[in-house]
Formats: structure tokens, C-alpha cells, sequence
């Protein structure tokens, strides 16, 4: 029940940041480019809790997002871009070892961008949209950059206070 209560917090934090990326104003004109500053939650929350976890609060973000901006197209883009890029993340996480999660942000970066191109490719009916994906890819180093540094120290504290919470519970004093 604990756990679920802090997915709960941190699939708000998702979609808080989501809202705030969604409202700056990027000074590249690429359609769909974001920040992703939500996947900082999402890598968080696999590295810290696991796969299933990460991937709850990539879903929930997304269908909670329909709610708030009433976008349905906008659904399609952000769901498949979750899924893929927690997958992603989760295997580069756990089997490709040498990697920082900045490299698994990179992975988990270039599956988002690649899944929602697929995704405008078959809305559109149309291949020609490929022609952003390397813009986006490169985009995407800088984001993926910054996504994996803040998952980094993000995690840190995740850790520390998700730590702190299971022994206060176990020695029978509530969480402060």
C-alpha cells in the first residue's frame, strides 16, 4: 500500500512536469519536440522500484494528460512513446551493465522519439514523416542528457527517502 502511495506522488510529479514542459515554449521548430523532463520520473522510478512500476507511471501520465488538456491525438504520441521508451530503458538498465543512466536515458530517449514517429507514421498514413526523426534524435542528445543527470541525482533521493520510509515503518513510527 506504501509503494502504491508513493507511484501515486510520483505519477503526479510526472504529470506536473509534463504540464510545465507542455507550457515552454521550445525555440526549435520541430513538431512534438519536448523536453521529457517526465521521463526523469519514470527512470527514477524503474531504477528505484522496477519495470512495472516505471511503466504504471508512464501510462497513468499519459491517460491523466487527456483529462487535463482534453488532446486524444496527443494520447496516441505519449502513450507508445512511454511504453517503448521504459522498456527500452529497463533492459538497457538491467542488462547492459557499463551504462550510466545517462546512457539509459540516451536508449530510453531515441525508443520515445522512434516510437512516436512510427505512431504520426501510421496516424498519417505517411513514411515522409521519418524525415524528423534525426531531428528529433538530435534533440534528443540534449534532452537525453539532461533527463539522465537529473534521474541521477532524482534517484539519489528517491533511494534515501524511500529507505527512510520502510524503516520508520518497520520500527512502528509513521513517516515524517
Amino acid at each position: 500500500m506504501r509503494k502504491w502511495l508513493f507511484l501515486s506522488l510520483l505519477t503526479s510529479a510526472a504529470l506536473v512536469l509534463t504540464l510545465i514542459e507542455t507550457s515552454l515554449p521550445i525555440p526549435i521548430a520541430i513538431p512534438g519536440a519536448r523536453l521529457g523532463l517526465s521521463n526523469v520520473i519514470i527512470l527514477s522510478a524503474v531504477v528505484v522500484f522496477g519495470f512495472k512500476e516505471g511503466l504504471v507511471i508512464g501510462t497513468l501520465k499519459s491517460m491523466l494528460m487527456i483529462l487535463l488538456t482534453g488532446s486524444v491525438m496527443s494520447f496516441f504520441y505519449s502513450f507508445f512513446g512511454a511504453i517503448a521508451s521504459t522498456i527500452a530503458m529497463f533492459l538497457a538498465y538491467k542488462y547492459i551493465r557499463s551504462l550510466s543512466l545517462i546512457g539509459v536515458s540516451f536508449i530510453g530517449a531515441f525508443f520515445h522519439n522512434l516510437a512516436q514517429v512510427l505512431v504520426a507514421s501510421f496516424i498519417l498514413n505517411n513514411l515522409r514523416i521519418f524525415i524528423y526523426l534525426p531531428l528529433l534524435l538530435l534533440l534528443s542528445v540534449v534532452t537525453g542528457y539532461f533527463v539522465g543527470l537529473a534521474s541521477k541525482y532524482t534517484t539519489k533521493q528517491l533511494k534515501r527517502v524511500w529507505n527512510e520510509s520502510n524503516r520508520s515503518y518497520r520500527n512502528g513510527r509513521k513517516f515524517k
